[in-house]
């Protein structure tokens, strides 16, 4: 029987472990999204609250909200959610429940 060298050892668990912590830790796609009819809006929709006067559409401005994981195809955002711990991210080692109860 062949025995690993510890160095291989180490390094092995070393890329488990580092693969862990990332995946766990990666935050999903985020983009700016139109709550109510899905469509992909720009970033400054959601972080400034929405536009000015010098909006292009009349004067009427469309407020956005944070859209996590999915695409955007044919202008409009599908296959994730607004809500960033519905959308799951993946990982080795991740867990799926909550931190706690309140």
């Amino acid at each position: 029987m062949r025995r690993l060298r510890s160095s291989t050892v180490v390094l092995g668990g070393m890329g488990v472990l580092a693969a862990t912590i990332t995946a766990c830790g990666a935050e999903p796609d985020r983009r700016c999204a139109d709550p109510v009819t899905l469509e992909d809006l720009p970033g400054y929709r959601c972080e400034s609250g929405g536009g000015g006067d010098d909006d292009d559409d009349g004067g009427t401005t469309t407020r956005g909200a944070y859209y996590y994981g999915g695409y955007v195809r044919d202008q409009r955002v599908a296959g994730g959610s607004f809500d960033r711990k519905a959308v799951d991210t993946g990982g080795f080692g991740c867990s799926s429940s909550g931190s706690g109860g309140g």
